[in-house]
This record gives C-alpha cells, structure tokens and sequence, in this order.
C-alpha cells in the first residue's frame, strides 16, 4: 500500500487584491479590472525527521512573501505577443491594439507571462514557491500544487512534479 503525506495552507489573508486583464483572441480584450484573489498551496512528499512534510508556519511565511509582490498592483505580462509593455521613469504603459494605459511604476507588477490568467499566475507562483523553500533550506517536495481563486467558485491551478536534485 502506497501512502502519500501533504500539507496545504489556504483561507482568509493568504491572497491579494489585484487588477488584471486578458486577451482571448486577435484584438479581443477585456476592460481593466480587478479580483480579491485567494491563493492555496499544497505540498506533498516525504515525512522530515520532525514527522512534517514542510512546517507549516514557515510555509505560509514564504507564499505571504511571495504574494506582496501582487497585492494593490496591476498585473501587467511582459510575454504577450501582441501586449507591449515598457516602463520608463516612474511610468508603465501597456498597449493592445490601439488600447493604451499609462500607470505609476510602483503599482505595477511586470509579470513573465504571455497572459495574467489565473492558471499562469499559479505556475509563476508555484515555481515561486519551489525556490524560496529552497532558500531557506526545506526539503524539496514531491508536488506542489497551487489554487488561485478569482472569485467564489471560480478557480485556476497549477501542479508540478520537480525532478529531485542530486
């Protein structure tokens, strides 16, 4: 019999309130605006020699860190093929199309993704995660999986299966 071990973080004040939008299509984009996203992790593997798969303070320390980036910002892909983001001075403009939008520098965060969907929003997060627990020397876990919610009942996710380093 196969047994697995995991841990998951979620719930109130593991989140940020951002402003986004997408592209679906040639010249289709939708009107800026914003979400009270709510983010959830969940690591699988081993026991530690603790019986813990990951503490689970020091987990919730490293995807709250990771999550202030995104708080109070506008979510902006720098990997869009037809998005052209720069940022110059203490300006970020963003065009589509002959859409334009002109913001303060500090409330951007100029993301390396081709579009801020929740599901690429998840992987950036999850492979966000993988490297600050290794930082701060946590075993590396089997999966992770990461849940971002836009809205009740209206979630993305992302789950990953990091080769082990030898």
């Amino acid at each position: 019999m196969g047994e697995q071990y995991y841990v998951r973080v979620a719930g109130e004040g593991i989140g940020f309130s951002a402003a986004h939008f997408i592209t679906f299509g040639p010249g289709e984009c939708e009107q800026l605006h914003g979400h009270n996203y709510r983010v959830a992790a969940e690591l699988c593997g081993p026991l530690d020699e603790h019986a813990c798969v990951v503490d689970f303070v020091a987990l919730e320390a490293v995807l709250r860190k990771i999550l202030e980036a995104f708080d109070h910002r506008v979510l902006l892909p720098t990997e869009h093929p037809q998005i052209r983001v720069t940022a110059e001075g203490d300006e970020v403009e963003a065009r589509f199309a002959d859409r334009r939008w002109v913001f303060p520098r500090g409330g951007c965060l100029l993301l390396p993704l081709a579009n801020t969907t929740a599901e690429l929003m998840a992987r950036h997060i999850g492979r966000r995660l993988l490297e600050s627990l290794a930082e701060i020397g946590c075993s590396r876990p089997q999966r992770v999986r990461i849940v971002v919610e836009e809205g009740q009942g209206r979630a993305a996710g992302y789950t990953i299966e990091p080769v082990a380093k030898d």
